[in-house]
């Protein structure tokens, strides 16, 4: 049996934190599906597609790395896809305490999947998808903090 595991996110946009839990879960799955939860009530800066194909160019080198998107709960999707793992990035004891409730949530909803969590390297603990975005909104250079295969234009 395949060890697939589910890397769920807006990834708006997708930063080096997120690239760096990707690269280092890949020894331990089979398979990643990279996850971009669509919420319509949710307001995204960038679109799907964007989105998808700066993931799909992040690792575009990975046969392991699967890009796809979902709407609803992602235990569900985990089961669609035929995924046992949900794999999630910590960068402090904050989104410990928010990733640990909504893991133990999801183990009443399908005890079959497992949350995994990897500690982000201190020098992506800062980063963030919303401190990216407001970076740009406000004309800065961010760079430093996004894969740089992202070419992002000038219009913000």
């Amino acid at each position: 049996m395949s060890k697939i595991a589910v890397f769920p996110g807006s990834f708006d946009p997708i930063t080096k934190g997120h690239e760096d839990i990707v690269k280092r879960s890949l020894p331990m799955f089979d398979k990643i599906i990279i996850a971009i939860g669509v919420n319509a009530d949710k307001k995204y800066m960038f679109s799907l597609d964007e989105r998808k194909e700066w993931i799909s160019q992040t690792f575009r080198f990975e046969d392991k790395i699967e890009v796809s998107s979902y709407e609803g709960l992602t235990v569900n999707y985990c089961r669609k896809v035929g995924a046992s793992y949900i794999l999630r990035g910590l960068r402090n004891a904050e989104d410990f305490q928010f990733e640990k409730s909504i893991a133990q949530m999801n183990r009443e909803l399908a005890p079959e999947v497992d949350s995994v969590f990897l500690v982000t390297h201190p020098e992506y603990a800062a980063y963030s998808s919303s401190i990216v975005r407001d970076i740009l909104r406000n004309n800065g250079d961010v760079s430093k903090f996004i894969p740089s295969t992202i070419q992002l234009n000038d219009e913000f």
